[in-house]
């Protein structure tokens, strides 16, 4: 199925994230290069705020800086921080791990910077960049106190969850889901709502203390040490902690001296004899990226992190229709509406007006796999009834976008209270993979049945991913229902061979699907016939320009 462009469905993107640092007391500017004659960093008289000025308040800071938005803008592209690439292969699952990248160093060397340098210069389009700063230990009462007087030690492997860093990369390459915590560095707490980041094709993982722990260390793929001169990093630390955050430049060499530069040599500095590489001058070292990206380039070449078209095309030729699929029985009412909505020549109100009728007898059927017991009600005759109740806790509608959308209306005519949630997944023009941009999920989800509606499945690639989205959020694959008006026998196979217990339902299934990936005989660009869009040039079907 097509999607519209990314920015009609996709959040809006805002504009790109300061270069923040690695921590509470972390300078956000790192986008300049140190040079040797330290002609770059300011004297200490420029840092100082002028005579008789108020120090402006403290700025609310968080460890979104570093892992949002979900879209980054470079100079060249866009790419998505929080999306999930093809990683799976025809049958659903992971071939290849994501390739993990750690940046590690001391207090302000650059590593926001380097990295970005490194996501822009891949040219891959999923790119996780996850940091060390939002795994920051809550602190107790007492432990905040001695932060708010600069009495707590934040450079040390102590304040960092190591526990949690080392499972969220874990699920991270298996390509998995995972719940970021957001922390608070004014509070130094972490905030209610974590946030969800999705596997990619390169994972980058930084922070000062990314090489402190053995565990993680066996994660990495790739080891960098980000190396630049303590006076710069102490200037750059100066000036963020005096123009942004207010505070005193007693109080910050005072911080520095006691908790930073100890820290530094005891802990991070040994950590560079474990590096691959090692970047002396942070982004200022231009060659030593070029070097990086180029490795990286052969890494991911060999991993073939790529959506096989051909092969999920002839994965299950001549077998038989799993049982998992069920049609609606065709009677003569039910090919009559095929035929108006198959027929090129049918109007659109035509085309809306009987596609609603299939999609509400499409939903009456499938209500009819959902689990029920026995029950005993009074009739107003005062009269028992053994009727049928459900027996789970709740239903929840999906539609992957656009099309998906139309089966809306009829599933909440006859759910009453039903939640609705989205997926956007589009095609990838130059790769042909199909690619998550997009999702909004009602929360618990995991505790009901749900309904994940397309309204035409061809290769299954778009409905494959989806189900994998709704596993990532722990729906359990036997209360999941995957709805079409109409499937290729190919994404029927696909689908439930990735996915044996997901239930498939449809009002028909065709045979063919030509070269192209399109329907044979098939149903058309269902969205634009729909929703009154222009067809592509080629008349491709909606389900071919993002296969679903």
């Amino acid at each position: 199925m097509a999607a519209p462009p990314a920015s009609a469905d996709a959040p809006r993107s805002p504009p790109p994230p300061p270069a923040a640092g690695d921590g509470p007391d972390r300078p956000a500017d790192r986008s300049e290069p140190a040079r040797e004659d330290g002609s770059n960093a300011e004297s200490l008289d420029r840092l100082l705020p002028p005579v008789g000025a108020r120090r402006s308040p403290r700025k609310r800071t968080t460890s979104q800086c570093k892992s949002e938005p979900p879209l980054l803008r470079t100079s060249k592209r866009t790419i998505y921080t929080a999306g999930r690439p093809p990683w799976y292969n025809e049958h659903g699952t992971q071939s290849k791990e994501a390739f993990a990248i750690g940046l590690g160093g001391g207090s302000a060397s650059g590593k926001t910077t380097v990295a970005r340098m490194i996501i822009e210069a891949l040219d891959v389009p999923w790119v996780v960049l996850l940091s060390m700063d939002s795994f920051y230990k809550v602190l107790t009462t007492q432990q905040q106190e001695q932060a708010a007087h600069n009495n707590f030690n934040f450079d040390h492997p102590d304040a960092f969850d190591f526990d949690l860093i080392v499972s969220t990369l874990k699920k991270l390459k298996q390509g998995k889901s995972v719940k970021v915590p957001v922390y608070d560095f004014t509070t130094h707490s972490r905030k209610k709502d974590w946030k969800t980041l999705y596997g990619a094709n390169v994972i980058i993982f930084e922070g000062i203390m990314a090489f402190a722990d053995k565990t993680l260390l066996e994660l990495l793929d790739m080891k960098i040490f980000v190396d630049t001169d303590s006076d710069i990093r102490l200037v750059r630390r100066l000036r963020r902690d005096i123009s942004e955050r207010g505070r005193d430049i007693e109080g910050v060499i005072k911080q520095y001296n006691k908790f930073v530069k100890p820290a530094f040599d005891q802990y991070i500095q040994p950590t560079m004899r474990v590096a691959d590489i090692v970047v002396p001058w942070g982004s200022g070292n231009t060659v030593a990226i070029d070097l990086i990206v180029q490795h990286m380039h052969s890494q991911l070449e060999e991993r073939k992190l790529r959506w096989d078209m051909a092969a999920l095309a002839s994965a299950h030729q001549c077998h038989p229709l799993p049982r998992t699929l069920s049609v609606l029985k065709s009677t003569p009412q039910v090919r009559g509406m095929h035929t108006i909505i198959r027929d090129k020549e049918t109007s659109r109100d035509e085309f809306i007006f009987y596609s609603k009728r299939l999609m509400r007898l499409l939903i009456e059927h499938a209500l009819s796999f959902l689990p029920f017991q026995d029950c005993v009600v009074q009739t107003p005759q005062g009269q028992d009834y053994a009727g049928k109740c459900y027996a789970g806790k709740q239903i929840t509608g999906v539609s992957i976008l656009r099309a998906g959308e139309t089966m809306e209306p009829a599933l909440r005519a006859v759910c009453k209270d039903v939640r609705i949630g989205t997926i956007l997944i589009q095609t990838n023009q130059h790769t042909g993979e199909p690619e998550l941009h997009y999702l909004r999920l009602p929360k618990d989800i995991s505790d009901d049945h749900v309904i994940l509606m397309d309204c035409t499945v061809s290769t299954g690639a778009a409905a494959m991913m989806a189900v994998r989205v709704l596993l990532d959020h722990d729906v359990p694959e036997d209360k999941i229902f995957l709805l079409s008006l109409l499937m290729a026998e190919m994404g029927v196979h696909s689908v439930a061979y990735a996915f044996p217990r997901v239930r498939i339902i449809t009002t028909a299934v065709d045979k063919r699907v030509n070269d192209l990936f399109r329907i044979i005989p098939g149903i058309g660009n269902f969205g634009d016939r729909y929703f009154g869009t222009d067809a592509a040039p080629d008349g491709s079907d909606e389900e071919e320009a993002a296969p679903s």
